[in-house]
């Protein structure tokens, strides 16, 4: 067997998410189709990341097995051909070992969170980032951030969908960085929660308006759901790189 990993990019907008399921199009449905149309064999391919339906990405990681001995862009390029017109990419192919898994073997997963803040609606990019309309304290968000980082039990910013059997996460990095009106938000650990990240974003925002009184260290000893803020919307999410 010959084990192969791949890059992916995604607008994730029309899809029921990564994950292949019974009530509409998944990406993972949509790339395993297309390797058994490339390779006529049928095969199962393993995500870094179970991104939700319309999250997008720009750096997804699979991984799967195949019998046959592909060239690397033959698989990229044939991949792409049979993908069309579906706003899926395959970026790159690479041969790997096999005990690589591109969900176990991940190391750090990098999401990137897109906020606009101002007064008219967003048209270009409606999809793309979640419009906040009143005033955000980007200072308040940015020192409050401060307090996600290292492990923490995040029972208060896990959806009630979340199946993890630990609430226990560590969290590496959080940045918060700004163009204009735009407000970046990346995020990166080891593993997350079921919707921990939009949580976790829509809490700061939530503290920025002045909707949350409570700190989010605070909010983290509570450890429950109904103190942290609204969940963010899926389109302002990106999964943008895994680290192996």
């Amino acid at each position: 067997m010959h084990n192969y990993k791949i890059t992916i990019e995604y607008e994730g907008t029309n899809f029921v998410g990564w994950q292949r399921q019974e009530n509409g199009l998944s990406i993972q449905q949509l790339i395993e189709e297309s390797i058994q149309k490339l390779s006529n064999k049928k095969t199962t391919i393993f995500g870094a990341g179970r991104t939700d339906a319309g999250v997008h990405a720009k750096g997804q990681v699979a991984s799967f097995e195949l019998d046959n001995n592909l060239d690397t862009d033959t698989i990229r390029d044939g991949l792409n051909h049979h993908l069309r017109p579906h706003p899926i990419a395959i970026i790159s192919t690479e041969k790997v070992d096999n005990d690589f898994n591109a969900r176990f073997s991940a190391k750090l997963r990098h999401y990137e969170y897109r906020v606009v803040n101002r007064r008219p609606p967003l048209t270009l990019e409606n999809n793309r980032l979640w419009c906040v309309h009143k005033k955000i304290d980007l200072k308040k968000i940015t020192e409050q951030s401060k307090n996600f980082l290292g492990k923490h039990d995040l029972s208060a910013f896990r959806s009630i969908n979340c199946q993890s059997k630990s609430s226990i996460k560590s969290i590496t990095s959080m940045d918060i960085k700004t163009n204009n009106d735009e407000i970046f938000f990346t995020i990166s650990a080891k593993s997350f929660l079921h919707s921990q990240v939009r949580i976790m974003v829509g809490t700061l925002i939530d503290i920025g308006l002045g909707k949350i009184s409570k700190s989010i260290s605070e909010i983290i000893s509570l450890k429950k759901r109904e103190y942290a803020g609204v969940t963010a919307p899926p389109h302002g999410l990106y999964l943008i790189e895994v680290e192996y």
